[in-house]
């Protein structure tokens, strides 16, 4: 059941206790007993709504931040990403394979904001040993959510030889 309750609220959140006792032929009590549960454990760690910030009038930029660290004696890399993720402009942090070691998502309201963080905060971390810096340019899908007008997306022009 626990699976079916998450798969369930992380489609929609703000789905009832109601619907999903009956999407999963439980009970209300049940089903809030299930999720007060996962709250407890953290499994379910927060409820958050999904926004298109390019339907309104906010200028928001976001980026995504490669960083190659030196990690921590006896503490790996938990401890860097913590002081990383403890920056209020951060929004995500991964431990990643590959080139680099951690990944971190960040918004601003200007490629200006974001780069003066990059380099007066992020940079300036003793066991920052180098960085790349990638800007959003537009949102297609996040969270499994197309974040564009589908019927004018997929409208071709008629090119004729």
């Amino acid at each position: 059941m626990k699976k079916e309750i998450l798969d369930i609220i992380n489609y929609n959140s703000r789905i009832s206790n109601k619907d999903i006792a009956a999407m999963t032929n439980s009970s209300e009590e049940e089903v809030a007993a299930e999720i007060k549960q996962m709250e407890d454990n953290k499994v379910i760690c927060g409820y958050s709504t999904l926004i298109n910030w390019d339907n309104t009038d906010c200028e928001k930029v976001t980026a995504l931040i490669e960083i190659k660290v030196t990690p921590q004696r006896d503490m790996g890399f938990n401890k860097v990403a913590e002081r990383i993720y403890k920056f209020e402009e951060v929004e995500s942090v991964y431990l990643m394979s590959g080139a680099y070691d951690l990944t971190v998502i960040i918004e601003g309201k200007s490629m200006k904001e974001v780069s003066r963080f990059v380099t007066e905060k992020l940079s300036t971390l003793e066991y920052v040993t180098s960085t790349a810096t990638y800007f959003v340019l537009k949102k297609y899908k996040e969270h499994g959510v197309i974040m564009t007008d589908e019927n004018r997306d997929t409208e071709r022009m008629l090119i004729t030889p």
